[in-house]
C-alpha cells in the first residue's frame, strides 16, 4: 500500500464583489461552513488593496460575527512577505483562505509565483481547504486574468488585455461587478479575441461556488453569466483595433442564484442532472488541475 497522503480537493468561492458582510451574510456563511465552521482557521489576504488595514477590519468583524475564533490577517506589502516562512506556515495551517478586493494586478504582482502562491495550491488541491475571493480576488483565481479593460457599449477589439492569474481554474476568465457595471460587452470582447477561453461574469453579492471534481452552485442575490465562443464565427482577426467585431453563434448561459449542478454519476439526483449544453463547461470549471 502507498504511504502517500490521499489528495483531498477543496472548494473555490468566487464572489462578484460587494457581498453582504453585515446582515444575512449568505455567501460568507457558506465560505465559513466549507472552511470548517466555528473550528475554521481563516487567513485573510489583503494584498490587492491599498487600504489593507481597513479591509482586514471589515472581514475580521464579519468572520468574528460568524463565530470564527481563529482568524488572522496576512499583511503582504512585498514579495519578500509572500515568500516568508511565517506567512507560508500560516497558509499551510489554514482551512480557509480569503482574498479581498482592490486591484488584481497588484495582487498578482505581490504574490504571483511566490511560495505563498504555491502553498495556496497545496491547500486547495491536497489538503481540501477552501479559497474565497471577492472582486479583484475573484478575477485573480483563473489562469488568465482580466488585467485592463474599458467598458464600452459594444465589444471593441483591443480594448481589453489579459495577464497571468493564480491558476486555480483554467480556460476561463472571470469578470466581477458584472451586471451592475454592464460588463457584458467587455466579456464578449475577451471571448472574441480568445475563443479558447470561456467568460464568467459574476454579479455583486453573488458567488460561484466550485467543488473541484464535483459540481457548482450559485449563491446570493444575482446571477452568473457564462459566455462561450468556441463555436462562434467572427471577423475579429481582420478588423482594426477599436472596431466592433461580428460575433455569430456566441452562446450565453445564465445561472441565477439557487442554481446547482453536479457532474453526472450513477448517484446523481435527477433534479441535479446537468443539461448536455453545460456538461463540458462544468467539466472544465471543476477540473482538478495538478499543482504546477
Amino acid at each position: 500500500m502507498s504511504n502517500q497522503p490521499q489528495e483531498k480537493y477543496g472548494h473555490l468561492v468566487i464572489i462578484g464583489g460587494h457581498e453582504d458582510r453585515q446582515h444575512g451574510m449568505e455567501i460568507l456563511t457558506r465560505f465559513v461552513e466549507l472552511a470548517g465552521g466555528a473550528d475554521a482557521n481563516i487567513v485573510v489576504i489583503t494584498a490587492a488593496s491599498q487600504v489593507a488595514d481597513q479591509m482586514w477590519e471589515m472581514y475580521d468583524q464579519a468572520f468574528g460575527n460568524l463565530g470564527v475564533e481563529c482568524r488572522s490577517h496576512l499583511l503582504i506589502t512585498s514579495r519578500q512577505d509572500a515568500n516568508s516562512e511565517e506567512f507560508v506556515r500560516r497558509v499551510d495551517q489554514a482551512t480557509g483562505i480569503f482574498m479581498t478586493g482592490g486591484d488584481q494586478k497588484r495582487l498578482l504582482a505581490l504574490i504571483g509565483g511566490s511560495a505563498l502562491d504555491a502553498a495556496m495550491h497545496v491547500a486547495l488541491k491536497i489538503r481540501g481547504a477552501t479559497i474565497g475571493g471577492t472582486s479583484a480576488g475573484a478575477s485573480a483565481m483563473s489562469g488568465h486574468m482580466l488585467a485592463t479593460g474599458r467598458v464600452e457599449t459594444l465589444p471593441e477589439k483591443g480594448s481589453v488585455s489579459l495577464g497571468a492569474g493564480l491558476g486555480f481554474l483554467h480556460r476561463v476568465v472571470i469578470d466581477q461587478h458584472f451586471s451592475e457595471r454592464q460588463r457584458l460587452s467587455r466579456l464578449l470582447t475577451i471571448v472574441a479575441q480568445n475563443p479558447y477561453l470561456q467568460g464568467i461574469g459574476i454579479d455583486e453579492d453573488t458567488a460561484l461556488v466550485v467543488a473541484l471534481g464535483s459540481g457548482i452552485e450559485v449563491l446570493g442575490q444575482g446571477a452568473v453569466t457564462i459566455v462561450d465562443g468556441r463555436t462562434m464565427i467572427t471577423n475579429v482577426a481582420d478588423i482594426k483595433d477599436r472596431d466592433t467585431p461580428e460575433l455569430i453563434d456566441v452562446r450565453l448561459h445564465l445561472l441565477p442564484a439557487g442554481s446547482s449542478y453536479q457532474l453526472p454519476t450513477a448517484d446523481t439526483e435527477p433534479g441535479k442532472r446537468l443539461p448536455p449544453q453545460l456538461l463540458d463547461i462544468l467539466e472544465n470549471i471543476t477540473k482538478r488541475n495538478p499543482i504546477s
